[in-house]
C-alpha cells in the first residue's frame, strides 16, 4: 500500500503546471522510484561515479606485462580469444575462465601487440558465434572482406590534453551540429583529423559556441547516420583513431568551444557479430524486444546490468575524450512502450498511462544525476517530442533532470507553414504562438533545420523556398524574384526562430549559408553515391553566389544574440502585432525586434509601441552585406514620442524585412 507521504509529495513542475496535480502520484512514483534504484545500485560501490566504472574493468586492458579480457556473458559455457594471435583458431590456451561470475583471460604481453586483430568465440548451450566485445574501444572494418574486427589499441604514449572547457554560468548554448563524415566537400569519409584543421576554423569564424558531434560511437552501416550503434565505447575508425578524436576535441577546447556528442541509448542495431544482440545466445541480456520501426534492439532498461553498461558508457565518453555533454537521441522512443509511434500526446494522461516506461524513464533520470555528478558544467539535451512534462526539469523538481530539451515542433511547423500557405497568408500572431509555445520551467533548443530536415526525401529550407533556381540564379549579380524571396525569408525565419528560443539555439552544418538540396548517405538505391552526402563549401567561398551573404547574416545574427545575451530574459514579451499589415514586434533584454513578413507592402513612418527611448538599429536583413536591397539608413536614430498614453516608435519597414534595434 502506498504511503501517504508518497501521495502528498509535491514537485515544482507540479507548481508550475496545475494541469499535473491530476497526476502528481505518478510523478512522485517515479522520483521514489528513482530513489530506490540509485541506492540499491550504489550499496556495494559507495556512489553512482563508482558504479559506472564499468568500462575500467570489463573489455581490455593492459595490466603491467600481461593483456587482461573481462566479459560479462552469463549464459555462455565457454569463451575463447580469437584473432591473428590463434589464426583466428579457438585454442584451449586463449580460454576464458569463469571467476566470481565473470569471464577471464590474461595474455602474456608478447602475444598481443598494439593493432592487433581480435574477436571472442562465444559458446553456449546448443550453439556458438563469434562476438565482437562488447566492451570493446577500438573496432576496425577490412577494407576487402568489410568484416569488423576490435582491435588491440594502446599507444606508446598517452594523448596529452592541452586545454579544457568549463562552462560558465551564464553558458547560453549555440550548437553547430556537425557529422565528421559528410563535412568534406569531396565525396569521400572525412576525416578527425581534415575536421580538426578545416572545419573546425569555420565552425569558429561563424561564432557558434557549441559544437555537437553525430555519428562518433561504431556502427556498421554509414548510412544510418550513426543511429545503428554497434559498439557503445567505440570511436567509429571510419574517421581516424581515438587519439585523432580527442585532438580534435582538445583543439576545440582551446578556441573555448564546447563538445557534446550524439549518445544512442533508445536502441541497438540487430547485428550480432558487430553488435551485441544475442551476444551470449540470449536476446535477454540486453534487451526485450525489436523497435517496430527502426529494425533494431530495445534495452531492458529494468535490468542492473544494462543500467551499468550504459552508466559506464556515459562516464566512458565524459571521462576518456572529454566530451562536454550529450545529445540524448530518441528519448520518446525511450518513454513510452508504443515508442510515440502512431500517438498524437493530445492529453496529459498520455504521458503517465499504462504504456509510460517508467524503468527508461529512471534510466534516463539516473543518466542525467550520473553526467553532472561526473562534470557539474555538462550539458545534456533531449531529443524528445511527445511534450513529456519536466524532461528539462530538475530531478528534485520533478523532472528528468535534462539541462534542455529539443523544440522539435519549430521546424515542423516552418515546414508546414511554407508547403501550405501563400505568403500573404501567413499570420504574424501564429508564428510567434507556435516559436513560444514551450513550457515556462524548461528550456528549449530552437532551430529552423537540424539534420533530420534534410534527409533523402526532404530538403534544406533554403532549397525549399527557391527549388531549381538554387541552380542558375544564387548570383549576387542576378535578377530573380523568387531567389530574392527565399533568400529574405530565410534570413526572417531564421532570426526570428533565433530571437524567440527557449534558452538556446541550433543549427546544421552548411545550413547556415543556405546549403542546397538534401541529404543522401551511400546506398544501393543511390549506387553507393556520396555525392549528397557532403558539404559544399566552394559555395560559400565564392564571392560571386549569395551564400557568403547569408553566412555574413547567420554570424552576424549569433554575435548579437551573444553579446546582448537574449536568453537572459526566459520569453520575449510581445509588443505589437498586426495582421492584415504582417507586422510583429517584441522586446527580449532590451532588444526591440521588428519583422514585415508582408510580401508586398513597405510602410513609411509605421508606428508601434516600444519602451521609450532612442533607438539605433544594430541589425538589418535588408542590408546589402547580406544580400538585401540596402533600402534602410542604418545611420538614423530613432526616438520614441508618447502619443495618447502609448509609447510609439516610428520607423520604415521594407517589405520582407527584419530589423532589431538596441537603446
Amino acid at each position: 500500500m502506498m504511503k501517504s507521504s508518497t501521495l502528498m509529495r509535491s514537485f515544482s513542475i507540479i507548481d508550475n503546471d496545475p494541469y499535473l496535480k491530476d497526476f502528481q502520484k505518478n510523478i512522485s512514483q517515479r522520483f521514489d522510484a528513482f530513489n530506490r534504484k540509485r541506492k540499491e545500485l550504489t550499496e556495494d560501490s559507495g556512489s553512482l561515479l563508482d558504479f559506472a566504472n564499468g568500462y575500467l574493468f570489463f573489455g581490455c586492458h593492459k595490466v603491467k606485462n600481461q593483456w587482461v579480457f573481462r566479459e560479462h556473458a552469463p549464459n555462455a559455457t565457454a569463451i575463447y580469444l580469437i584473432g591473428e594471435h590463434s589464426n583466428w583458431k579457438a585454442l584451449p590456451e586463449f580460454a576464458f575462465k569463469l571467476v566470481e561470475g565473470y569471464w577471464e583471460l590474461k595474455v602474456e604481453g608478447n602475444v598481443l601487440k598494439d593493432g592487433s586483430l581480435y574477436r571472442l568465440l562465444m559458446k553456449w548451450e546448443g550453439g556458438e558465434g563469434e562476438r565482437i566485445p562488447a566492451w570493446a574501444t577500438r573496432v576496425v572494418q577490412d577494407e576487402l572482406s568489410k568484416i569488423f574486427s576490435a582491435q588491440i589499441w594502446f599507444p606508446n604514449k598517452k594523448y596529452e590534453w592541452k586545454s579544457d572547457c568549463i562552462k560558465g554560468e551564464n553558458y547560453r548554448p549555440f550548437i553547430y551540429e556537425a557529422h565528421i563524415g559528410m563535412s568534406h566537400e569531396t565525396p569521400k569519409v572525412n576525416t578527425f583529423t581534415d575536421f580538426k584543421n578545416n572545419i573546425l576554423p569555420k565552425i569558429i569564424d561563424a561564432g557558434y559556441n557549441t559544437i555537437q558531434l553525430m555519428a562518433i560511437q561504431e556502427h556498421p552501416y554509414y548510412g544510418s547516420f550513426g543511429y545503428h550503434v554497434s559498439s557503445f565505447f567505440a570511436v567509429s575508425s571510419r574517421f581516424g583513431t581515438p587519439d585523432e578524436l580527442k585532438a580534435l576535441i582538445d583543439e576545440a577546447h582551446k578556441h573555448g568551444l564546447h563538445v557534446i556528442m550524439d549518445l544512442v541509448h533508445s536502441h541497438s542495431v540487430k547485428n550480432e557479430v558487430e553488435g551485441i544482440a544475442k551476444y551470449d545466445g540470449t536476446e535477454e541480456l540486453f534487451f526485450n524486444g525489436n523497435h517496430p520501426a527502426w529494425d533494431s534492439k530495445c534495452f531492458n532498461y529494468a535490468k542492473d546490468d544494462v543500467l551499468h553498461f550504459l552508466l559506464s558508457n556515459c562516464k566512458f565518453w565524459l571521462d576518456e575524450f572529454r566530451f562536454d555533454g550529450f545529445r540524448f537521441d530518441g528519448v520518446t522512443s525511450m518513454l513510452y512502450t508504443h515508442h510515440g509511434l502512431n500517438c498524437n500526446f493530445t492529453s496529459y494522461a498520455q504521458y503517465f498511462d499504462c504504456t509510460a516506461n517508467v524503468d527508461a524513464a529512471i534510466y534516463l533520470m539516473l543518466a542525467n544525476q550520473l553526467i553532472h555528478e561526473v562534470n557539474n558544467y555538462a550539458l545534456t539535451v533531449a531529443e524528445e517530442m511527445s511534450g513529456m512534462p519536466g524532461i528539462a526539469a530538475k530531478i528534485d523538481d520533478g523532472g528528468f533532470g535534462f539541462d534542455y530539451r529539443l523544440a522539435m515542433g519549430v521546424p515542423d511547423f516552418w515546414i508546414k507553414l511554407v508547403k501550405e500557405l501563400k505568403d500573404d497568408e501567413w499570420n504574424v500572431s501564429s508564428i510567434f504562438y507556435e516559436l513560444t509555445n514551450h513550457r515556462a520551467d524548461e528550456k528549449t533548443l530552437s532551430y529552423l533545420e537540424s539534420h533530420d530536415q534534410a534527409i533523402v526525401g526532404d530538403k534544406t529550407m533554403l532549397f525549399r523556398l527557391i527549388d531549381k533556381h538554387i541552380y542558375d540564379a544564387m548570383s549576387v549579380d542576378s535578377k530573380n524574384f523568387i531567389v530574392d524571396r527565399g533568400v529574405a525569408l530565410h534570413k526572417m525565419m531564421r532570426l526570428i526562430t533565433l530571437a524567440t528560443a527557449g534558452g538556446g539555439y541550433l543549427n546544421f552544418m552548411g545550413n547556415e549559408f543556405g546549403h542546397p538540396e538534401w541529404i543522401d548517405f551511400p546506398r544501393q538505391g543511390n549506387n553507393w553515391s556520396y555525392y549528397y552526402a557532403r558539404r559544399q563549401w566552394s559555395l560559400l567561398e565564392n564571392n560571386s553566389l549569395r551564400y557568403h551573404l547569408l553566412a555574413a547574416f547567420d554570424k552576424a545574427m549569433i554575435s548579437l544574440a551573444q553579446e546582448n545575451d537574449i536568453f537572459k530574459d526566459a520569453f520575449p514579451k510581445k509588443l505589437y502585432e498586426h495582421q492584415n499589415d504582417k507586422i510583429l514586434a517584441f522586446t527580449r533584454n532590451n532588444l526591440l525586434f521588428i519583422f514585415n513578413f508582408n510580401p508586398e507592402k513597405s510602410f513609411t513612418n509605421y508606428k508601434l509601441d516600444a519602451p521609450a527611448g532612442k533607438y539605433k538599429i544594430i541589425l538589418n536583413t535588408d542590408n546589402p552585406n547580406f544580400n538585401g536591397f540596402g533600402r534602410i539608413d542604418e545611420s538614423v536614430c530613432h526616438f520614441t514620442e508618447f502619443v495618447e498614453g502609448r509609447n510609439l516608435i516610428s520607423l520604415y519597414l521594407p517589405a520582407r524585412t527584419a530589423l532589431v534595434l538596441n537603446r
